[in-house]
């Protein structure tokens, strides 16, 4: 007998009636029109079954500290850094634990079920790195929870960046992480560049560098980066996050660099909530648009995926979690409104992001893992219309959330009584 049975499921690709068969965490079946014993069915109605939703950027270490020591007043990238300067004194490891956790328990009810979380190395106490480590070890139950080893300082730029990174992979962080546009000078960029992705290749590690969150179209450390992972044979292991010089730099350079990173396997995080509210920030008009060039690089083979950054921090006061808004905010910045660009947004926050993370079991097909979010939505482009409701969501076939269906009441005379923003269904 079947753990549990879902019938009249649609899935992203667009296959409707369809039934997913789950035993023992997995899924063991997926067919139109499934029949078999079960302890549990549900009914989909229809409705949207997607793989849960990944976030591969984020910092966890430094969410829900808004307003702590004092908030943003500008909203800008440098007073949000200098902020987290005067905050890190201050951390505790029971106050940064106890505000992740929240954080991890918005992000299952949302149906985020995999964050890879950048913690910053500089502090040498390495106090964040043991707080998120044990996170991780809490929320191992319930939440892939992939750790960054990341200099916020520049690893080359402050007293003993190196050996803060190294003891934090030590400790058991998962990725190497660099921000070479922080460094003192470009030639001191691409030094740490080249030296963190040596200290990945011999490890064995990931590698995952905020790389060119800049409005200088010279700031060009994914040219080093794409290079190096070549060169060190990482390709598919390496990853540029931000990359936002690119909406800056001339078409002829782009035109070089983009089969460059393609060639490289080195895949492209966009930030869009974040990229679009502190890039442009010295511009009057016209306004640059501030994300990197997604539908470019995705034209050209590279995976590409989104991320939120960053959720009531010093650096972005909004945000609670969900991936859905990423997605709709990204397909606004790039502009990708057809039809094919909604439904590469949507690939954004789940399989796109599900490569970058390397998540082994990923997907709603058979042997997968069953770890799949039922929507409030007929499709991927009405998801991210609606930011469509997690009516449940399910982690190796175990129930994690549940959120009642969002609709309204309507008294209005000769009309229906209630409305849940769904399109009517098409005719014939």
């Amino acid at each position: 007998m079947l753990d549990l049975l879902i019938t009249n499921a649609t899935l992203p690709d667009g296959r409707t009636g369809m039934s997913i068969a789950v035993e023992g965490g997995r899924i063991a079946e997926v067919a139109e029109g499934l029949v078999a014993p079960a302890h549990e069915t549900l009914d989909a109605q229809g409705l949207l079954l997607a793989p849960h939703f990944v976030d591969p950027h984020f910092h966890m270490d430094a969410t829900l500290s808004y307003g702590l020591p004092r908030v943003n007043e500008s909203g800008t990238l440098l007073e949000g850094i200098a902020l987290w300067g005067e905050l890190k004194p201050l951390l505790t490891a029971d106050a940064l634990i106890e505000r992740a956790l929240a954080y991890c328990d918005w992000a299952v009810a949302k149906g985020l079920l995999a964050v890879r979380s950048h913690v910053d190395t500089s502090d040498p106490s390495l106090l964040a790195v043991d707080a998120l480590l044990e996170v991780k070890r809490r929320v191992a139950p319930y939440l892939d929870l992939q750790l960054v080893a990341f200099p916020q300082d520049g690893v080359l730029r402050s007293p003993g960046g190196v050996e803060n990174l190294e003891r934090a992979l030590d400790k058991g962080v998962d990725v190497v992480g660099g921000i070479p546009h922080f460094e003192r000078t470009m030639a001191d960029g691409a030094a740490s560049v080249k030296l963190l992705c040596e200290i990945a290749a011999e490890r064995g590690k990931l590698v995952d560098m905020h790389c060119d969150e800049s409005d200088d179209p010279l700031s060009r450390h994914i040219e080093t980066l794409a290079f190096e992972a070549q060169r060190l044979g990482m390709q598919g292991r390496v990853t540029g996050s931000h990359c936002t010089s690119m909406h800056s730099m001339d078409n002829y350079y782009v035109s070089k660099l983009l089969p460059l990173i393609a060639q490289s396997g080195v895949s492209v995080i966009a930030n869009p909530l974040i990229n679009i509210t502190l890039q442009g920030r010295h511009d009057t008009y016209p306004k640059r648009r501030g994300m990197t060039r997604v539908p470019e690089l995705m034209a050209a083979g590279v995976n590409v995926a989104f991320g939120h950054d960053c959720v009531m921090d010093p650096w972005y006061g909004m945000g609670s979690g969900d991936m859905l808004e990423v997605a709709h905010m990204g397909l606004h910045v790039a502009q990708m409104t057809s039809q094919a660009g909604i439904r590469q947004c949507f690939e954004a926050v789940t399989t796109n992001a599900a490569r970058v993370m390397h998540l082994q079991g990923y997907g709603v097909e058979a042997g997968c893992d069953a770890s799949f979010v039922l929507l409030q939505a007929r499709d991927p482009v009405e998801a991210i219309r609606l930011r469509a409701t997690r009516l449940k969501v399910f982690r190796k076939g175990r129930l994690l959330a549940e959120t009642p269906a969002a609709t309204a009441s309507l008294h209005l005379a000769g009309r229906d009584a209630a409305t849940s923003w769904m399109a009517p269904k098409r005719a014939g």
